[in-house]
């Protein structure tokens, strides 16, 4: 095989991205004019602020895309100490604040930022690191795969004392993941779900609000006007665009009946105002993301750059689908936002650099890539 270091990155994903951020300022403009001028702002707050962090996201995407790779490698333990002191500065007085009765937010200088999404990045890049080092010792649970639990467990449970569950699961499974592509042993993975999955159920009825959402999302008009109203409105905008929409702007939903129209329930005013053919087309490009994403990911020899492409296109594609798939009411609401479409600076800011890194990733790629069903080293490990 010929290795091939090419100047610029994949230019299929870069479009995609491309497309998916300016299709979602897009979109949110119209889903967040209605609600600023109900706080009293002006009409293009939501908007001008997407605007400001889609520059950062800009700048932090070339920073990854251009940094040598190497260099993550060798700062992880800075970013995973800079993450999780920023994960402790939430139940921090004055700095960390409740919002929607969880503390997952950090207000520094009259800016917000959620840590939990630059947790996602560093557990991202540590567990990369770690598996590409010991992808021989895998079989060694105690010298290997016990300090990257711990690790993982330790980020996990902070933000689940956040009270942010949906996003605490979720990071656990896509680390759950990696670990499975990994190739770690089948049967240290059903051994860790035999204590993960009754705990994770256990948390799950530990408080009324999770409950009240399970039930909500089995039977959402037993209480219309309540738990279910969300996910009524959010089928019924889903419902009211048809097959070509009421047209960009024209929605009504996000006029104040549907909650959260700017931010997690954003997909909902796709729906109503672009009708099928926007919601076709947004499912289209981030199909095609995760496509050219995990091509990239299977085209690298190198572990790490393999385990990091393949992360990262899964981190941001399986939390579009959950979004999604809440809107649409398949699965309970989860509060995870839509990449590159909510509103909300440190999701765009943390996806747009991990998508530099899938695209530094892609800039040292091989000529043929032999088959492999899950990792550069071969098949399962059992």
């Amino acid at each position: 095989m010929e290795r091939v270091e090419k100047k610029t990155g994949d230019f299929p994903f870069i479009l995609s991205v491309t497309l998916l951020v300016g299709f979602g300022v897009a979109v949110l403009y119209s889903a967040s004019y209605a609600h600023a001028e109900q706080l009293g702002k002006d009409p293009q707050y939501f908007f001008t602020k997407q605007i400001l962090w889609i520059g950062l996201g800009t700048v932090a995407a070339f920073i990854a895309s251009t940094t040598p790779l190497d260099l993550f490698r060798r700062t992880i333990p800075l970013i995973l100490l800079l993450s999780f002191v920023l994960l402790l500065l939430t139940f921090v007085p004055q700095v960390g604040q409740p919002v929607l009765g969880a503390r997952r937010w950090i207000f520094l200088f009259g800016q917000s930022f959620q840590p939990s999404e630059l947790a996602k990045v560093a557990l991202l890049l540590y567990l990369s690191t770690i598996f590409a080092k010991k992808e021989k010792r895998l079989d060694e649970p105690v010298n290997t795969l016990l300090p990257p639990l711990l690790v993982v467990s330790v980020f996990v449970g902070l933000i689940l004392v956040q009270n942010d569950f949906s996003t605490a699961l979720f990071l656990f499974f896509l680390c759950l993941l990696l670990f499975f592509i990994a190739r770690v042993r089948i049967v240290y993975l059903f051994l860790l779900g035999s204590i993960v999955v009754p705990l994770g159920i256990i948390l799950l009825f530990s408080k009324e609000h999770r409950v009240a959402r399970i039930v909500s999302f089995l039977d959402p008009g037993k209480d219309p006007a309540g738990s279910g109203f969300q996910i009524l409105q959010a089928r019924l905008s889903l419902l009211d665009g048809g097959f070509w929409g009421k047209g960009l702007g024209m929605g009504t939903g996000k006029m104040g009946v549907l909650p959260e129209a700017h931010s997690d329930f954003i997909f909902a005013v796709v729906g109503e105002e672009l009708g099928f053919l926007g919601v076709l087309l947004v499912l289209c490009l981030f199909i095609f993301f995760a496509y050219r994403g995990y091509m990239i990911a299977l085209q690298s020899r190198d572990s790490f750059h393999y385990y990091l492409a393949f992360g990262g296109t899964t981190l941001i594609f399986f939390q579009a689908v959950l979004n999604m798939a809440v809107v649409a009411g398949l699965v309970p609401a989860t509060g995870i936002p839509l990449p590159f479409f909510s509103s909300g600076g440190s999701s765009l800011l943390m996806s747009m650099f991990v998508c530099g890194l899938v695209v530094n990733v892609s800039r040292h790629v091989e000529r043929h890539v032999q088959d492999h069903p899950m990792a550069p080293g071969g098949g399962l490990y059992v």
